[in-house]
């Protein structure tokens, strides 16, 4: 079983993945497959800083401190349901006693996935009925680049509504080396090539081939230089492009009061409250003493009944999600904080 494709039934069976909507998990499980693990083979050791959120499918896998056995977790129990040893870092090593079935997915793309899911108010087909084909997997492969783990959480579903799709046929310059940068753009049908013009190559040369889901034309908006390649289509295509205006105002960080583990506790001790953004179910696994859960797809729903003369320490387990929780907040008149890095890195 090694090697194959999870199914969204299975996904659904774990916690936070079971809070993704539908076609945004039916994305995911075409990333992930199941993997496996001999008995006595290591998953990861003490100290391990690899970002992979793990889940046990089948078998049993031991937590381990200094060779000394400290917890287990069984497949297809409800302490399988969360993931395994969170926190970055590894604090323990994880073993398997006997035949174990695990999957692993990148925890920067799932921290994404979760925030885009929960930060508007939309559904995914309003977003998917811009683009005629493929539409789970540009988005997917898109929140999957490094590059687009940057921005800021808050902005994520404006990107996505703001960008126009354009159709081009095989042979069509998308852009040209030397002009001026006025677009970014998402490959999201087709392939296209990528060359660059030398004083010995007037034709070009080859310098890249795009897929779906890879993304160009950010360089020359960023520093607004002029463009320093040519994109052409190979076959016909489709791109979904945003502004220059768009992708400089969407890249920047909304106005947000970062606070340390400590600074956010003289504020609770001094009459502020914790605010926990996560699903319930990850909530209820491991949470700050005091807090009170408010999932981020329902801020704006139940910001009645939040008190404005209180202050509020908004938390995740990454930062990621409350950033997005403290934005919606702060633009309503709120004085609300972010927990820098997130519950995983204050180490509770």
């Amino acid at each position: 079983m090694s090697g194959e494709r999870t199914s969204t039934e299975l996904l659904r069976g774990f916690s936070p993945l079971d809070g993704l909507k539908r076609d945004n998990l039916a994305a995911l499980s075409r990333k992930v497959q199941i993997r496996e693990l001999s008995p006595g083979q290591l998953l990861f050791r003490e100290g391990d800083a690899e970002k992979r959120t793990i889940y046990v499918v089948s078998g049993i896998l031991e937590l381990m401190n200094q060779s000394k056995v400290v917890g287990k977790i069984e497949g297809g129990t409800e302490g399988a349901r969360n993931p395994v040893a969170p926190v970055f870092p590894r604090r323990v090593t994880a073993k398997a006693r006997d035949r174990v079935q695990f999957i692993s997915i990148d925890s920067d793309l799932l921290d994404v996935m979760l925030t885009w899911d929960q930060t508007g108010t939309y559904e995914v087909s309003e977003l998917q009925g811009k683009s005629d084909q493929g539409n789970e997997d540009w988005m997917t492969m898109l929140l999957q680049t490094k590059a687009f783990h940057k921005i800021p959480p808050a902005n994520i579903q404006a990107i996505f509504m703001r960008m126009q799709q354009i159709n081009y046929h095989a042979g069509d310059v998308i852009l040209k080396q030397g002009a001026e940068g006025d677009y970014f753009y998402v490959l999201i049908r087709g392939s296209a090539l990528v060359t660059r013009e030398t004083p010995l190559s007037k034709e070009g040369i080859k310098l890249a081939e795009l897929g779906v889901g890879d993304t160009f034309g950010e360089e020359a908006l960023i520093s607004d230089a002029k463009r320093n390649a040519t994109v052409t289509m190979q076959n016909d295509g489709a791109v979904m492009r945003l502004g220059k205006e768009d992708f400089k105002k969407l890249l920047n960080e909304p106005m947000l009061d970062w606070v340390t583990m400590a600074q956010a506790e003289d504020i609770v001790r001094s009459g502020g409250q914790w605010l926990d953004v996560r699903l319930p179910s990850e909530f209820e696994n491991q949470h700050l003493d005091g807090s009170i859960n408010i999932p981020l797809y329902f801020i704006r729903l139940k910001v009645s009944t939040l008190d404005k003369d209180r202050k509020y320490v908004v938390c995740c387990d990454t930062g990621r999600r409350s950033s997005a929780g403290a934005y919606i907040l702060n633009e309503r008149g709120f004085q609300a904080y972010v927990l820098q890095g997130g519950i995983n890195a204050a180490g509770t």
